[in-house]
């Protein structure tokens, strides 16, 4: 006989927060591991192809088991931007930058995310700005933006202005992506819009994606190439989509883009178990800070709403 979870993970906040956490632990990995795979041994756009493909498969499969909803006709417009922002337009501009970028420049770059989401969110959904978000945006992009200059990674700057141009373009098609399929998740079950909006990805970016997939030789890559992309169409896209989206239904999206923050602090951590870095004064207040400001934005929320 199974034992019943623990009261704490029925509450949907907390456990938007703990997919949330999952979602972006995934995603503090993505960086550094894209940049093994492209443009040395695939190119951007095949490496797109490949994990919409891969992961509209998955939730196409995941959806035969746990979601057989209609879309109604009225919200296929609002699906199709969804589509076109988070997925389509959102990866390309990702891959791409990335390949053209340092680590560094992108996850300081990506900092930008949660104040786009703020200033959308407040045109197309009439979301209050208050000074908590403020304050948690701040303190989150301080603590981020300390932990990435302190970390003596890479150079700052050192990324090439064109792709640090498509990682801003990224940060942007991502934060209108949060706010446009908001009510979406409200109506729907995620897996459900999850497989319609990659789907609609797929045909969006097969034009140049199918040939450049085509031309891969995926027998001739390293194991731990192909290893890599598994990582990224499984975790970094199925199931950190599948994550976000979940928590997305219960909170706002700027307490989602709040996440992206921590990024850094994952990395770092992640660094520390492995022994490869060592725990130091900068670091702890990085992650006070960044963690500071996840407080003050769901707070804040949660005051005007779900959050």
């Amino acid at each position: 006989m199974s034992r019943p979870l623990p009261a704490f993970l029925y509450n949907r906040r907390v456990s938007a927060h703990l997919s949330l956490i999952g979602a972006n632990l995934i995603f503090g990995l993505t960086y550094a591991i894209v940049k093994q795979v492209v443009p040395d041994f695939i190119s951007p756009f095949s490496l797109v192809f490949t994990r919409i493909l891969g992961a509209c498969i998955l939730f196409w499969i995941t959806g035969i088991f746990i979601a057989r909803e209609k879309i109604d006709r009225g919200d296929v417009l609002r699906l199709f931007l969804a589509s076109f922002f988070g997925v389509a337009g959102n990866q390309s501009l990702f891959i791409h930058g990335l390949s053209m970028t340092s680590p560094i420049d992108s996850a300081i770059l990506m900092t930008a995310t949660p104040i786009l989401v703020l200033i959308i969110a407040r045109i197309l959904l009439k979301e209050p700005v208050t000074l908590f978000k403020i304050a948690g945006i701040a303190a989150g992009a301080a603590g981020a933006l300390l932990l990435i200059y302190y970390s003596g990674i890479s150079r700052i700057g050192s990324g090439d202005p064109l792709g640090n141009a498509l990682m801003i373009g990224n940060a942007t098609c991502f934060a209108i992506y949060l706010v446009i399929v908001k009510p979406l998740l409200v109506k729907y079950h995620p897996v459900t819009i999850m497989k319609w909006v990659f789907l609609s990805g797929l045909l969006l970016v097969s034009g140049p994606g199918l040939p450049a997939f085509l031309k891969v030789e995926w027998t001739a890559l390293p194991t731990e190439i192909l290893l890599s992309v598994l990582y990224i169409v499984v975790g970094t896209t199925y199931l950190a989509y599948l994550l976000n989206n979940y928590s997305l239904k219960y909170v706002k999206p700027i307490t989602v883009s709040i996440y992206d923050y921590s990024h850094p602090v994952i990395a770092s951590i992640m660094a520390v178990l492995m022994g490869q870095d060592v725990i130091t004064i900068v670091k702890i207040l990085s992650a006070i800070l960044v963690f500071t400001g996840v407080y003050f934005v769901s707070y804040s929320s949660s005051r005007t709403g779900s959050g």
